[in-house]
């Protein structure tokens, strides 16, 4: 019955080269050279007796062929790779994976990570950063650091942080903003994706002539803090995040208003049916740092 299949590192390599438009993209993503995608490729065309991509100088465009079969083979090798994970299970190496928000990852975790790694030298991390929470996916990360309020699907959770916000900026301009109105006439740097930011700050500081939603809008909080720096605008600082750069004095809090609020970053566990037994050493001490800095 699968006397018609073409070989799988053929159908890899169409897959990979119709979703990213580029033999090279794809090499780079397969890990093989430009060359060996485009045979691989071309193999699976006179294999098919169709033409699946135009080669443009610069850029592929499926033909219609290829637009056709694309979405055949993508359920295919996913139908495959869900077939082999429920079978085996993903695989495990000695590393323990970790995803975590990009700004929680330098500002929190990776200053303290020295004296664990110090207590166990024989645990190899891969921390992957991420800028938007998507779900925890356990087949992917072994772990996962996430923004919230607490409620995640299909995990166990630990908080690590309690948040409060307090606006920062450079001494210069701290020096010239005297109550919380004269923001008016500042530039404000937002987060996207946090829920709780300058409009809860405002509010609680009833600073009725500021509109929440003026200044820049960022992706990261390493963004907003990196603008304020430069003297762009006045951040909002988190707890959690802020410590580097007000231990050096680049960002000062211009008022005392300190505000509390229900966010804060945890540490995703998966379902036990995923759970790695050899993740406690790193889940017991990373719960155990953050209630000491809590």
């Amino acid at each position: 019955m699968y006397r018609d299949l073409p070989p799988l590192t053929w159908l890899r390599a169409f897959e990979a080269s119709a979703r990213l438009l580029s033999f090279t993209a794809a090499g780079q993503e397969l890990h093989l050279t430009q060359a060996a995608v485009s045979k691989h490729v071309k193999s699976l065309e006179l294999r098919l007796r169709h033409q699946l991509f135009l080669r443009h100088p610069r850029s592929l465009e499926l033909t219609k062929w290829g637009e056709a079969y694309l979405p055949k083979v993508q359920d295919a090798l996913e139908r495959l790779a869900s077939g082999t994970r429920e079978v085996f299970g993903r695989p495990r190496g000695d590393l323990l994976t970790i995803r975590c928000a990009v700004s929680f990852a330098v500002n929190w975790l990776s200053p303290r990570l020295p004296p664990f790694l110090a207590q166990h030298p024989s645990t190899r991390l891969r921390i992957l950063s991420s800028v938007w929470a998507d779900p925890f996916d356990a087949e992917a990360f072994d772990l996962d650091i996430q923004y919230g309020t607490g409620s995640f699907a299909d995990a166990k959770s630990h908080r690590l942080t309690h948040e409060v916000l307090t606006p920062l900026c450079t001494p210069e301009l701290a020096s010239r903003l005297r109550v919380p109105d004269d923001l008016a006439e500042h530039c404000l740097l937002h987060v996207q994706g946090y829920q709780e930011g300058w409009g809860t700050w405002l509010a609680a500081a009833r600073a009725t002539s500021v509109f929440a939603g003026q200044g820049i809008q960022t992706d990261t909080s390493l963004t907003a803090y990196a603008l304020a720096c430069e003297g762009a605008g006045v951040a909002l600082g988190r707890r959690s995040l802020e410590g580097p750069y007000r231990r050096d004095g680049r960002l000062v809090a211009p008022f005392d208003l300190e505000v509390p609020i229900s966010e804060g970053f945890f540490l995703l566990e998966p379902a036990t049916a995923h759970a790695r037994s050899d993740t406690r050493p790193f889940v017991q001490w990373l719960v155990e740092e953050a209630e000491g800095a809590a």
